[in-house]
Parts: structure tokens; sequence; C-alpha cells
């Protein structure tokens, strides 16, 4: 009977001493902490959490729920790193596109392309021999050419007197200037743009005749071979009309 009292007592200091190794162990576990790790659980000093017979981690009982890991948790699956969105750039203000509108189709009119009128006045129809003022038969000559401006539009009227050699040739240019205005004032009376008419003298420097052609002296015979020469030539350059 007393023997059976000693092993009990034998069997209860042994498991005693089995608790208290037990718990000094949980105790220099928890004494070294180790960085970077749950504090929930138990840890070793091999830094490995402490588990028990059937597998089950040791938890401290006095901390936070412990987290899930490898280890401890047979169902463990390993977070995945969440997509990160992008910040909202800030909206570029873009200028606003004004539709403008076609270009107006420009079609260049057909200018008509531009006419020439000569016309060879003989000086004695205009004028009295050595005459600077028009005669009948002279005005009529010139309406005969006005009358076939009606259908030219006129851009430019030349008018050019010329005279024979008779006489100096100071004086033939002074009189076929102003056999060439009185042209030009009489056109101008007729309704004709002043500005248009261009009115000059070439005295004796422009004969139609040639040297040889007519005699010496101042005959009337010389005087009616040198006819040609005692001339206005008037030209005009402009467009027909429609």
């Amino acid at each position: 009977m007393i023997r059976s009292a000693s092993n009990k007592q034998s069997v209860l200091t042994l498991a005693c001493a089995l608790a208290l190794s037990a718990l000094s162990g949980i105790a220099a576990a928890q004494s070294t902490p180790t960085p970077a790790r749950d504090s929930s659980y138990v840890f070793d000093n091999e830094s490995a959490v402490l588990m028990t017979a059937s597998g089950l981690c040791v938890h401290t009982s006095s901390g936070p729920a412990p987290l899930s890991n490898a280890q401890c948790d047979p169902g463990f699956v390993a977070p995945t790193a969440r997509a990160v969105a992008p910040a909202p750039q800030a909206a570029v203000e873009r200028p606003a596109v004004v539709a403008q509108a076609p270009a107006p189709l420009v079609i260049a009119a057909v200018k008509p392309a531009p006419v020439l009128v000569k016309v060879t006045i003989d000086a004695d129809t205009l004028f009295d021999f050595d005459k600077s003022e028009l005669r009948p038969a002279g005005r009529d000559a010139l309406d005969a050419f006005a009358g076939k401006l009606k259908d030219i539009s006129p851009e430019v009227i030349s008018a050019v007197g010329h005279t024979d050699r008779l006489g100096s040739e100071s004086y033939n240019q002074g009189l076929s200037e102003r056999r060439a205005a009185s042209v030009k004032a009489y056109l101008t009376g007729k309704g004709i743009d002043a500005g248009r008419i261009h009115a000059e003298g070439k005295g004796e420097a422009q004969p139609v005749t040639k040297a040889g052609d007519c005699a010496a002296g101042k005959s009337a015979k010389v005087i009616a071979c040198l006819q040609p020469d005692r001339r206005v030539d008037i030209e005009v350059v402009g467009t027909r009309s429609e």
C-alpha cells in the first residue's frame, strides 16, 4: 500500500517536472521574439512555430488572432499583389476644332484678247496745208473713226502727227504736235476719255517717201509728191465688246 502511493507520487512528480519543462520552453521561446514573424504564435529556439503532437500550431492565447501562413494553415493561399489603378491624369484641354466652310470656288473670267485697230488719215484731209485746225472733211474722217470704236472698249488711243520735209525741223516738229493735239481734242469731245488718248508729234523724222522720190524745191509738184509724209497715224488697243 505504501509502495503504490510512492509510485503514484513519483508519476505525479514526473508529470509536474515535464509540465514545468514545457512551460519554461514556452517562456524561453517567447523571450526571444523573431522580427518579421507573427507574435501570436509560440516559437521555439530554432525560430519555428511550436507545434503539438497532433500538428497544431501553439497560440499564445493572449495576442491578436494569428495570421494565416503556409505552416499553420493547410488552406493557406498566398495573397496576390493587387493591381494598382493608375492615377487619373488631368484632362488635357484641347482647342476646339471649328469646322471651316470650304473656300468658294473662284472661276477666273476669261479676258478677251486685245485687238489692235490702226488707221492712217491723210493730213491734207484733216487740215489745210501748213495748218493745224481741222477741216470739215477732217471732222468727218474722225467721226468715221469714232464709229469703228463702238464694238471696241479702248484701253489706249495713240495719235501721232507727221509732216513732210519742207520747212525747218523745229517748225515741223511743232506743227506735228499741234495737229496731234487737235485730233485728241476732237475725239475727247466725242466722249472718249482724254486719259486714254496719247498725242505726240514726230515732225519730219519718219517720212513715208524715200530719198529721190520727190525733186528738190517747193513747187506744187513737190508738195503733191510729199503728201504721204503729211499724215496722222491713229492706233487703238482695246478689247471687243460682248
